[in-house]
């Protein structure tokens, strides 16, 4: 099947199979590695991707449902403004270890950033649940997340 999704910010004309997962298009052929593969049922988030700005476990979503969607990955969005803010504030509050959730629950941060939700604790906690870290303990990742919305609203 043909699709023309738009990939961090980029048309591409792509033939996938109707079974072929997104996950595997990303990663297996457009070499675009930050999305990983853990528990391959939607439970995990660590194959989070954004569709049309909305998070998706890209393990569980069909590559021919990107036809005409705006897919962004970790890989889209490391280099802007919104991704630079989040990256340092991950770093001064040491929210990464292993790092293997980490472009997961960025790519998620931005999204709930980007909705315009106030990003109280248990708004932050209940949007993240989707996404586990094995590492963190959560503490620092949330703390870096609130950072961020104090900052956003001047505080």
């Amino acid at each position: 099947m043909h699709i023309e999704p738009r990939l961090n910010g980029v048309p591409v004309a792509l033939e996938v199979e109707p079974h072929e997962l997104l996950l595997d298009v990303l990663r297996d052929r457009l070499r675009l590695t930050g999305a990983k593969r853990s528990c391959d049922v939607q439970v995990c988030g660590t194959c989070t991707v954004l569709v049309d700005g909305l998070p998706v476990s890209a393990c569980t979503y069909l590559a021919v449902e990107a036809d005409g969607r705006e897919v962004m990955t970790i890989e889209g969005l490391r280099d802007t403004e919104a991704g630079g803010r989040i990256a340092d504030a991950f770093t001064r509050h040491a929210a990464v270890q292993c790092g293997f959730c980490t472009p997961a629950m960025v790519l998620t941060i931005h999204a709930l950033r980007e909705s315009g939700a106030t990003l109280d604790e248990a708004t932050v906690r209940r949007e993240l649940a989707g996404n586990l870290c094995r590492c963190t303990g959560y503490r620092a990742i949330l703390d870096a997340v609130m950072e961020l919305d104090a900052e956003a609203v001047g505080a």
